[in-house]
This record gives C-alpha cells, structure tokens and sequence, in this order.
C-alpha cells in the first residue's frame, strides 16, 4: 500500500485549447511548450485532402493534425496545463465540441496573412464564453499588422490579449498560455463581483 505524505503536493491540472486556422502553427506550439513528448496525429496531406483544404499561404504544408495534439507543461508545483491542440480543417471542426468540454481557455493562433482562417475559432469560444487569447504568430519575424490592427479586423472585446509570437519558441508560447490564465482569472472574478460574492 502506497501512503501519501501530508506535505504531497497534488498539482491542480487545467485543460487549455490551441486553435486556429489550418497551418497556422498549432502543433509546432504545442511541441515547443510541452515538457514531454507531445502526442501528435500528423498525417501526410493526401491529393484529396488538398482539393478540399485551403492551402492559401501554406502551399509547402505537407502534413496536417487529424484528431488532436497534446502535450503538458507543469507552471509550478501547484499547476499543470494540458495542452490540447484542435485539427484546423472545417471537416473536423465536429470534435471541437467534445475537445472544449472542461477546458479554462484557448489560445487562438492567427496569421495576418490569412486572417481570415480564424474567425471560426474566434467566434467559437466567445459564442460559449469561454477566455481566450490571441497569438499572432510572426512566421520568420514577419509583422505585416499590430495587434491593434488584429483586435479590430477580430472584432475583440479589449478584454481579450492580443500577443505578438513565434510559436516555435518556448518562451513565447508560454507567454500566451499566462495570458490565457490572465483572462480565465479576470472572467471568475467578474462572476464573483457580479453573483454579490466579492466586492467590485
């Protein structure tokens, strides 16, 4: 029989969400973050799969996420976030429901050159009220907007985080997941002030 010590730290696991647009960067972001080995379900992209995904601006993309990636990265002793990132493609937006059950927040990847591909995330997660911050990920260093320009073409609440980011970079994507419990912690505490259970 296993005894546990009264000093036993259990940490305090969280579910957090990348999406975003096809090939906008979540399954790098996930492998950059995580601290094991990320589970990913790459598959080559297929002559079907090309004739009906919008490769605009991924040309060169020759792999896609088919079901989900996942990865883990503890904050602190208390803390760990599990990390699940979301296929991009319309055809498996299906599992987005399933995947979001439980999850605190996301992080939405955009790519101003194609902004456009996540809108359907953003709308997802406002449409369930659930925090969310945006990274707009800085392929090669490139910054073609500011994040001011990104939060009005997103329509976003001022209450959303917008980060600049190179999601191939740890430090980085840690960064969006602080603002993504930065925003999870601001909503709670909107709750309490709002249901009388804290002073606003």
């Amino acid at each position: 029989m296993v005894s546990v010590s009264s000093e036993t730290v259990v940490p305090t696991a969280l579910k957090i969400l990348i999406a975003g647009g096809f090939g906008v960067g979540k399954t790098t972001m996930v492998g950059a973050v995580s601290e094991v080995t990320p589970l990913a379900t790459e598959e080559h992209i297929s002559a079907a799969g090309r004739r009906v995904d919008d490769l605009r601006g991924v040309e060169q993309k020759v792999s896609t996420t088919v079901a989900l990636d996942f990865g883990r990265i503890t904050v602190s002793p208390e803390l760990v976030l599990y990390l699940f990132g979301t296929p991009g493609q319309d055809r498996f937006w299906f599992m987005w429901d399933d995947l979001c059950s439980g999850a605190l927040g996301a992080v939405v990847l955009a790519d101003t050159r194609r902004l456009d591909a996540c809108f359907a995330a953003v709308d997802f997660f406002e449409s369930r009220s659930i925090p969310f911050a945006v990274g707009v990920n800085c392929f090669d260093g490139r910054r073609e907007a500011d994040t001011e320009q990104v939060r009005q073409a997103l329509d976003l609440a001022p209450t959303v985080p917008v980060l600049l980011c190179d999601v191939r970079q740890r430090q980085s994507g840690k960064e969006l997941l602080l603002a993504v419990l930065g925003a999870a912690r601001r909503k709670m505490e909107a709750r309490l002030v709002a249901a009388g259970l804290r002073p606003g």
